[in-house]
Parts: C-alpha cells; structure tokens; sequence
C-alpha cells in the first residue's frame, strides 16, 4: 500500500475530503467523548482524524505512507501522527477508549495481526470500521463500463464473514453493521461516490485520488468505459445501466466491533 499512496498522497486532499454525515455517523458509534482518547488506523491525509477530532476527545493517527503522515501533520500539528503499520502499532496497551479505520482493511495484507492490534491498545470501547463489502460492490454500475478494474477491486475487499470473523478471533464482539447508502450530498469522493453523479468520473482528478482507477485500470479499459460512459450520459442511457444495479444492501458498511472489560 505504501508506494500507491505516496503517490496518490500527493493530491489525495483536492478531493478526497471528511464527509461531515459519515464523520458525525462515526463520532457517535466510536462514542466520542471529551476525555477520552481515539485512534484512527490508516489514517490517510487524517481527514477524519482532523473532523472528529473538532467534534470531541483526544486523537492518534497513523499510517504507512510517509506522503499521507506529512500531509496530515501540516493540516494540524495538534493531533499525534505516527508513520506505522496497522500489525505493529507503537501505542501502550490499554491506551484508547475507541478506534476506527476508514476505507482501509482492503490494503492490509492480513486482517487479524491489525484487528488483534487495536484489541490490545484499547482499554475497552468500539473499533468502527468503515469498508464494502465484495456482496455491495457487486452491484455498482461501474461493473458495466469497468468490469476488469471492479474484478481485481472486488477480489480485494475482504467480504463481510471474513470481516467478522477476523475481529471476533481478535477477541471484539460484533455490536451492529449499519449500511450507508450514496447520495449526491457526499463530499468525500471516493469509489462509487459518483453513484448518482456519473459524470464525476470523467474527471481526471478525481480518479487519480480513488485507488481503483489510480492502480487497476488498464490505459486501455479506462479509455473506453470512459467513452462508453459519456456517450450513455449525453443519450441518456445511462439511467437505463444504472437502474438494473439498484441494490437494497447499501453502497458501504459501518461495522462496530466492541471490547468489553
């Protein structure tokens, strides 16, 4: 993950940004608190490190890549940043009171040495996961223009009993999985956040920031899902492609895992 990222990092914050619904969603599943200490795992550029962090306790963050940490310090030196893996945290156990981790569990190589990780630098409280599920990601319309980059993405994203199954053998309970649905209203442009906003992917910014389309999507399958796309924007059809994907299974997940004294 570290050399994509250090270079993804190098313009992640022109459009990759907090979502202020799924940092609020977030902030009231980890329980923020004034007092208490929190964790942000892979924390990117800290974002929402940066947003929960305004909305209350006392915030960490780390990541692998070294573009993403320097980032993240020069947008508020306030918060502890630390160049680390997720399966060899630097923190002493027992020392937060809850974790999450966003978008992320899909770049770790393994997922029960992180998850075992944050188990035991937490005193107690959740680790929230935000991800997609393999099951989700199956029924976005950028199958239909991307198939070959959505296979390899889909192949990757760890599926929700594996999920589960890891944090329980870290020794978590599993409290609740909440879906989130995508709406035009979401201001961190990541994957399928142009579910309803086709057009946003005909911009090269904003897929240089997303990893599918930075790291697998052939030159060649870029260039024509993205002909295809626009021609099916401009004649309409593309509401015809997007309404046989409709899903009642939400577009992301939040996951809360709990340890409990």
């Amino acid at each position: 993950m570290q050399p994509l990222y250090n270079d993804i990092g190098t313009t992640y914050c022109a459009t990759r940004r907090a979502d202020p619904v799924i940092a609020e969603t977030l902030a009231g599943l980890v329980e923020v608190q004034d007092g208490r200490r929190f964790l942000d795992l892979a924390c990117g550029t800290g974002n929402y490190t940066n947003a929960l962090s305004v909305i209350g306790g006392s915030w960490s963050g780390c990541d692998i890549s070294e573009v993403m940490i320097r980032q993240a310090r020069l947008q508020n030196a306030s918060i502890d940043w630390q160049l680390s893996k997720a399966d060899a945290l630097s923190y002493p156990t027992g020392f937060f009171e809850g974790a999450i981790c966003t978008l992320a569990i899909h770049h770790f190589p393994e997922l029960l040495r992180p998850f075992q990780e944050v188990y035991r630098v937490l005193h107690q409280g959740a680790l929230v996961l935000f991800t997609a599920f393999p099951e989700q990601m199956h029924q976005y319309w950028l199958c239909h223009y991307f198939p070959e980059m959505m296979k390899k993405s889909i192949a990757q994203m760890p599926a929700q009993n594996l999920v589960t199954a890891a944090l329980q053998s870290a020794g978590f309970k599993i409290e609740k999985i909440k879906p989130l649905f995508v709406t035009n209203a979401l201001q961190d442009l990541f994957l399928y956040s142009g579910k309803e906003r086709p057009h946003q992917y005909l911009d090269p910014l904003v897929r240089a920031n997303i990893s599918s389309f930075a790291s697998r999507c052939s030159p060649a399958e870029l260039s024509a899902g993205l002909e295809r796309l626009s021609k099916d924007v401009a004649t309409g059809e593309f509401s015809k492609v997007a309404s046989s994907y409709v899903s009642a299974q939400g577009d992301y997940a939040y996951i809360v895992a709990r340890k409990t004294l």
